[in-house]
């Protein structure tokens, strides 16, 4: 039995020196990794300010052009996602007035059916109190 104990101390150590070494592994590739993704965001930035130096005299030449065709741009841009929503919308609703119209119960359609009876009864009550107003004023 006193091998036994021995054997699992063995093992014990092993994987003691397995997770330092794994350890150690992730440390390294951790390190390589972080360091080379710093020093390519360097390289970004040092490109970036580069680039922003030779283009900025151009920018400010040319701004009174490029602000009103950005802005026109943004204009355009914006109007036609505008008619494209507004195009979506106007397709569903014909298909829900379609569904509605052929009777095949969409959603909502029983809403709509209890909102026309409330107005539908409401008329018949105006109709009712206007005609007793002017039986009460002819008489």
């Amino acid at each position: 039995m006193a091998e036994y104990g021995r054997v699992g101390d063995r093992g014990q150590h092993q994987q003691k020196q397995q997770s330092t070494a794994q350890q150690l592994l992730k440390a390294v590739t951790a390190i390589a990794t972080g360091g080379s993704l710093l020093a390519l965001s360097g390289v970004t930035m040092v490109g970036t300010v580069i680039i922003l130096t030779i283009a900025m005299p151009l920018l400010v030449i040319f701004s009174p052009v490029l602000v009103p065709a950005a802005i026109a741009v943004a204009l355009i841009g914006s109007g036609f996602l505008a008619s494209r929503g507004l195009g979506v919308a106007a397709l569903s609703v014909l298909a829900w007035m379609y569904k509605y119209m052929t009777g095949k119960h969409p959603v909502g359609a029983d809403q709509i059916d209890q909102a026309r009876a409330r107005i539908a009864a409401k008329a018949r009550d105006i109709k009712e109190s206007a005609q007793q107003k002017v039986e009460q004023a002819t008489s």
